[in-house]
């Protein structure tokens, strides 16, 4: 098992550059070959600022997503049509800087036909990350999404034809995420994280009320819904699996907020991951008390440095956090990251790049100072 001290949640910010050539390679102003030169050079930039920051683990920044959860709707078909909206919808809480900000669900938004991979959704983002890696000290890690947050893309009107019933559709998703993360494992990924944000989500009555009205209650989301993320994690031992739980992360925007408490256990009992990358940046987040239910076998990552704001944490602050989250589980199955990405999607969230190299660094500085 892994057990850096240091960790990274997945997205960092997205240059101009590159947001400037996605536009124009979808308007036809330049190649996909000119396209992927661009994409190749911020993913250089994104394993550089890691190393800079003497990190342990680096992702590619997701600099080749949409979004975090866009593989999916991008490399399957069958999922029908979609924008980046699909990702945005929710009524999103912000501070006096963003604000709040609602997005309603896409009318049109439903899987329409059968999902068939056309290609694996993240074998190039290792390859190329595995490379730009190799020799560097760093542990190169991968980021897949939760088979159930894409619940929200059945819809009981548009999917019937193809898929009667949300159980039968998340089935499809559970088989296409089993074998990329096979894929992945056969291509030497040694770090895969799961992300599965819907699960804190449920602590919010409107929010667990549209999850509910998928088909599923409660009891169903936490039961089935691990059932599938330990599915698709398989039986891989040399392999090390995060799952991040966090509450919303989008322009520096939530959508829900209270601590783990409702879902602790079931979830950190029951999941098959050994790091548990959780959300603890603010007083949204609850106490540190929910931790006394992760077993002696798991590793906590506590997201405790914010990428919603540009607040600069210090070495100080941090230690003494880590020294309270302690009482629960011991300092030895701790480690330090940020509490999400710092761009969820394209859009980023409202700091700028020297908040994001600060941060990066203070995490490598205070886990030196706490671990040595």
């Amino acid at each position: 098992m892994i057990s850096a001290r240091t960790d990274v949640v997945g997205s960092l910010l997205r240059p101009p550059e590159l947001l400037k050539a996605r536009e124009d390679v979808t308007a036809g102003r330049i190649t996909p070959a000119e396209f992927k030169h661009v994409e190749d050079h911020a993913v250089d930039e994104a394993v550089a600022l890691q190393r800079a920051a003497r990190l342990k683990v680096a992702t590619d920044g997701e600099q080749r997503r949409l979004s975090f959860q866009s593989q999916l709707l991008e490399l399957v078909e069958g999922v029908g049509e979609w924008t980046l909206d699909a990702f945005l919808w929710g009524d999103w809480k912000g501070d006096q800087q963003v604000g709040g900000r609602h997005t309603p669900r896409p009318k049109a938004l439903g899987v329409v036909g059968k999902l068939r991979r056309k290609r694996h959704l993240s074998s190039e983002e290792f390859v190329y990350l595995r490379s730009r890696t190799a020799g560097t000290g760093l542990i190169p890690k991968i980021t897949l999404t939760s088979p159930s947050l894409y619940a929200n893309l059945w819809s009981a009107e548009r999917s019937k034809a193809a898929y009667p019933t949300l159980d039968s559709f998340l089935a499809d998703v559970v088989d296409i995420l089993r074998d990329e993360v096979a894929e992945l494992v056969r291509l030497g990924c040694e770090y895969i994280q799961i992300d599965a944000p819907h699960y804190p989500l449920l602590l919010d009555p409107k929010t667990r009320a549209f999850y509910e009205s998928q088909g599923w209650r409660l009891d169903q989301w936490l039961r089935q819904g691990i059932e599938m993320d330990n599915a698709i994690m398989g039986d891989f031992p040399h392999v090390t699996f995060g799952f991040h739980l966090c509450r919303g992360n989008q322009g520096s925007r939530w959508l829900v907020e209270g601590g783990y408490d409702l879902i602790a256990r079931p979830i950190f009992q029951n999941i098959r991951a050994q790091r548990l990358l959780l959300e603890y940046d603010s007083e949204r987040s609850g106490s540190f008390e929910p931790l006394k239910e992760v077993p002696d076998d798991k590793i906590v990552v506590l997201g405790l440095v914010t990428t919603k704001t540009s607040r600069r944490e210090t070495v100080a602050d941090l230690s003494a956090r880590i020294r309270q989250a302690s009482r629960f589980v011991p300092l030895e199955r701790l480690a330090l990251s940020p509490q999400c990405g710092f761009a969820t999607s394209v859009i980023g969230n409202a700091i700028t790049v020297d908040d994001e190299t600060y941060k990066l660094r203070t995490i490598a500085e205070t886990a030196q100072a706490v671990w040595g």
